[in-house]
């Protein structure tokens, strides 16, 4: 052997993939070391078919034999220990003198066969968990959402891709938290907290989120992967059950107040009836019919913070949510101040009872429909009234094309004493009240609006048929 063959045997030698030289017969006629020490041990020659897995050997022979201008594939073989083993193939045919021998180049891509079904698996659970998940670059653009995300935010994945998740945020969170947030991730640690969004048709969604940074082999941080837990509804719940609790604290105060407050003024009541009667002064009886009108108003106060504190001493009955409505809108329909309203009244027929007071619940009704009257201002315009119930529930929307209501007023709407009404215009106790003889009865209140939209009401009852 000359010096330079020799120099070739090594090289072929020093090669990391399992070189063989086949002939037309199938027989193994030159091997490299990697072949032989993984493939054929001490044997310095074989049949090539011997190396395949059994299921893949006639396949291999053909497609050897057909592959005049080369061939690239996917396959399995064998290894001394009879261990089968990913490979992939190269094959090219070359003439040696008068012989067409096959070189055929096998690599070993086992470990890379396992990370990718690894991968495949991984990006399967991302892919069709219910949890939303989204993925960003290190600069923090998203790279990918799962449908679970697209449906929680509303946007769709073409709409997110290359955005800043900024696009959904909903302003609620300051830059000092997102800074925070930020520092805590680029340092390589897993961030763990409650974040407030906003959808795309602007409603709000929360979630418990947990930001974890991607890791390269570099031990460089190559992006972050966020999985969103959503707790909105935790959410509302965590805050009716605040509203409840106060709600009740606040009853058992009004009761005391009112106590308190309305035994020495109904003294004070008593001497200005006494001096209206024994004085005669223009100036003084003027005075006096202020405070009667001021003395009146308190305890108009009292009576409903009585009225909401005090067990009632009413009988509960099956209650037709029609005859309610029909009962309050009576009493407010008529009047110079709704002579320019347009009621529109649709009753459901065969509405299921509930059970409750019905002089209660007609408040209640008297009190919403008030503040759809007021809510327009004096300007013409329009209430709609609707009942309606499900298999469970019976309900009925009041609706209004009044000012509307701003957000910040949303929430503290059934609060005591609250009230977007000028001073002297209302007590900022209806709706409060019309809230605890609801929720007394097992029912619920609801509001929608936004300025200059009007506002909706909700109210709705379980009945009385299971």
């Amino acid at each position: 052997m000359s010096s330079v063959e020799l120099e070739y045997e090594r090289v072929f030698d020093a090669l990391p993939e399992m070189i063989l030289v086949v002939d037309r017969e199938d027989r193994v006629v030159a091997q490299n070391r990697q072949a032989s020490d993984r493939l054929f041990g001490a044997r310095k020659s074989s049949s090539i078919e011997t190396i395949f897995a059994p299921d893949r050997r006639d396949e291999m022979l053909r497609r050897l034999h057909e592959s005049f201008e080369g061939l690239s594939i996917e396959t399995q073989v064998v290894d001394r220990a009879g261990v089968t083993v990913d490979v992939h193939v190269d094959a090219k045919h070359v003439r040696a003198g008068r012989r067409t021998l096959t070189v055929v180049i096998a690599r070993d891509i086992t470990e890379q066969k396992r990370k990718e079904l690894d991968l495949l698996r991984y990006s399967n659970v991302i892919h069709y968990t219910i949890n939303p998940i989204q993925i960003t670059d290190a600069q923090g653009k998203m790279v990918y959402v799962n449908p679970a995300f697209e449906r929680e935010s509303g946007y769709s994945k073409d709409e997110l891709i290359g955005q800043n998740p900024r696009v959904f945020g909903s302003g609620k969170h300051d830059r000092a938290f997102w800074k925070g947030v930020w520092e805590h991730i680029l340092s390589g640690k897993v961030w763990v907290g409650q974040v407030e969004n906003r959808r795309k048709d602007g409603t709000a969604f929360h979630t418990e989120l947990v930001i974890s940074p991607i890791i390269d082999q570099k031990g460089g941080i190559a992006g972050f992967l966020g999985a969103h837990r959503d707790i909105t509804e935790q959410k509302m719940l965590q805050e009716q059950l605040v509203r409840s609790q106060r709600m009740e604290s606040i009853g058992t105060l009004a009761a005391g107040i009112a106590h308190e407050v309305g035994n020495p003024l109904t003294a004070i009541s008593s001497l200005v009836q006494v001096l209206q009667r024994t004085s005669s002064d223009r100036f003084i009886t003027e005075k006096l019919e202020l405070i009667d009108s001021q003395i009146s108003r308190i305890a108009r106060i009292i009576r409903e913070l009585v009225d909401f504190s005090r067990p009632s001493s009413h009988v509960v009955k099956d209650v037709s949510l029609n005859h309610v409505i029909r009962e309050a809108l009576s009493i407010i329909q008529y009047g110079k101040r709704v002579k320019d309203i347009k009621f529109s009244v649709l009753y459901a027929d065969d509405l299921p009872t509930i059970r409750a007071v019905s002089d209660q619940l007609v408040q209640v009704f008297i009190n919403v429909l008030i503040n759809a009257v007021d809510a327009l201002e004096g300007k013409s315009g329009s209430i709609a009234i609707e009942t309606l119930h499900t298999a469970h529930a019976v309900g009925a929307t009041v609706r209004d094309t009044g000012k509307g209501i701003a957000k910040a007023e949303l929430e503290r709407i059934f609060e005591p004493f609250y009230t977007t009404k000028a001073v002297g215009q209302g007590t900022g106790l209806g709706l409060w009240v019309s809230y605890g003889i609801v929720k007394g009865f097992g029912g619920n209140i609801e509001v929608e609006s936004a300025p200059g939209e009007g506002s909706t009401f909700h109210i709705t009852f379980p009945t009385t048929k299971n």
